[in-house]
């Protein structure tokens, strides 16, 4: 078979999570036949994504606000607590989404409700074809990359856009470096019912081994992401349902009442993984692909639906969207802002896991410096929790 005979889209995306499926529908928005490779399905395991309101205004353009709406709480206050038992501990800090003209800072909803909703739409527009199929191997020439793999045809793109996260393939293929990293800490996450509201509050307690956090969803419920070292981890998560609750509920110092079980629970092992390039070739990455952080502050998928964004408009309208220009463009609208993410990311979690007392000093100066300075405390609204993205 020649490559002439073997059918051709403009952009593949290999990968089938959020990411994936949000570029697919985004970019046969803008007028190219898309093809998304991989099954389009999220484990129930307690995992849930604050959409800020950069990533939540995207779903809206993409017509999902509507079947989402009902199954997200909104985020109206984001509290930050020192639970460190640091000698230079600050008093809790709060932001509020009014203080910036929003009314939440986004949108909690269970990541594998958010990946239904985005495949149901996929299924809906005629110009994405999806191949539940994994790829197993790409061949890139002059004019194209041409995809092979278990259950269809080959099928030759124009470009690849990487989205299959940490082990991502498209990365192998491209011949992009990466740099991965470990921490010592696991993240146990849950849903939980609870006896009082949360009056739309996500509330971070910054501890020793990490952060623990609660984010609202819709009712007396919320979900947990509670970042252990791996002993503690093992110990808590082999907890019965009560006890499991009974630990989480004093561990948040009652601060939503009695608390039990409502939704699955999970465990992840906590890692980093940054690229020295957003493209190489005709194969570009995003999402998890591309960068891994611990999830504080919400910024993980969020950044993942920046690259989307970014993308879209890097390629414009390139007649190839492959052209070396389109993913030199790509690379460089990408690299400051993810660098920049994550390393913050990466240094707030490490200030945590020391007990030496300049990071204490250090990490309590920063919350102050954000609870009496007005214009710094909403630069950092606007940018990091609002998501800093106006598609």
């Amino acid at each position: 078979m020649t490559t002439s005979d073997i059918a051709t889209v403009d952009i593949a995306i290999v990968g089938a999570g959020a990411v994936g499926l949000a570029a697919a529908l985004l970019l046969a928005n803008s007028g190219r036949s898309v093809a998304v490779m991989g099954p389009a399905q999220a484990r129930r395991d307690g995992r849930t994504v604050a959409l800020l309101d950069g990533s939540w205004r995207l779903l809206g353009e993409l017509g999902l606000t509507g079947t989402l709406a009902e199954r997200a709480a909104p985020l109206a206050v984001m509290r930050l607590v020192d639970d460190t038992g640091s000698l230079f501990r600050q008093p809790p800090v709060e932001f509020r989404a009014s203080e910036v003209g929003l009314e939440a800072f986004g949108w909690n909803v269970e990541n594998a409700e958010l990946v239904e909703a985005l495949a149901a739409k996929v299924g809906e527009n005629d110009a994405i074809r999806h191949e539940p199929g994994l790829v197993s191997d790409m061949s890139e020439d002059s004019t194209g990359v041409t995809l092979t793999g278990e259950g269809f045809a080959p099928l030759r793109a124009r470009i690849v856009v990487g989205a299959d996260g940490r082990q991502s393939r498209v990365r192998a293929a491209a011949g992009i470096a990466a740099r991965d990293w470990t921490y010592p800490q696991s993240a146990l996450t849950a849903i939980f019912a609870h006896r009082r509201d949360h009056r739309d509050v996500s509330t971070e307690f910054h501890t020793r081994k990490g952060p623990f956090t609660l984010v609202p969803l819709p009712g007396r419920r919320s979900s947990l992401v509670w970042l252990l070292d791996p002993a503690e981890a093992d110990a808590v998560a082999a907890l019965d349902d009560v006890a499991f609750a009974r630990r989480v509920e004093t561990q948040a110092h009652a601060l939503l009442g009695a608390m039990r079980l409502d939704g699955p629970r999970g465990r992840v092992p906590m890692g980093g993984l940054s690229v020295a390039h957003f493209g190489a070739g005709r194969m570009v990455l995003a999402g998890e692909a591309a960068h891994v952080f611990p999830p504080i502050g919400a910024q993980g998928l969020n950044l993942g639906l920046r690259d989307v964004i970014a993308l879209r408009d890097a390629l414009g309208e390139a007649v190839d969207p492959g052209a070396a220009t389109v993913v030199a463009a790509y690379d460089r609208a990408r690299q400051a802002d993810v660098r920049l993410r994550t390393g913050a990311v990466d240094a707030l979690n490490r200030t945590l896991l020391t007990d030496l007392m300049p990071a204490d000093l250090l990490r309590g100066a920063g919350l102050l410096a954000l609870s009496r300075i007005g214009p710094l405390r909403r630069l950092v609204m606007r940018q990091g929790l609002a998501g800093g993205m106006a598609p």
